[in-house]
């Protein structure tokens, strides 16, 4: 089963971090994710994911940038993860911590996967 994760992919830390998580998954879990950023256009972004088993958003903060941009493509998430909502302080440019990354990764892992 393949997930599609939309990443934010903003310049903040927490949108880093949402691609660095997806990135990490993809290494781990070979076959089982596919990771795309929200910065692509609505139509690639459709074509890419259209066809995933789950649909995973991973946004950095309440700004849902991954969100809008699946909504400009016509997709709705099966799950919506918000890396702020999960305790991770949105901090400009600071460096994503490994623990972060963790974090986002465990939320994927229980509440957006099938996978064990």
């Amino acid at each position: 089963m393949t997930c599609a994760l939309v990443t934010c992919s903003g310049i903040s830390n927490t949108g880093k971090l949402t691609t660095q998580a997806g990135m990490l998954l993809i290494q781990r879990k070979p076959g089982m994710f596919l990771c795309l950023n929200c910065k692509q256009s609505a139509e690639s972004l459709r074509m890419d994911a259209g066809g995933a088993a789950r649909l995973i958003v991973l946004d950095g903060c309440t700004d849902c940038c991954a969100t809008k941009k699946l909504t400009a493509a016509g997709l709705s998430a099966d799950v919506h993860i918000i890396a702020t909502e999960l305790g991770i302080e949105k901090n400009g440019m600071a460096d994503v911590k490994y623990d972060e990354i963790e974090t986002v990764i465990r939320a994927i892992m229980n509440n957006g996967s099938d996978a064990p």
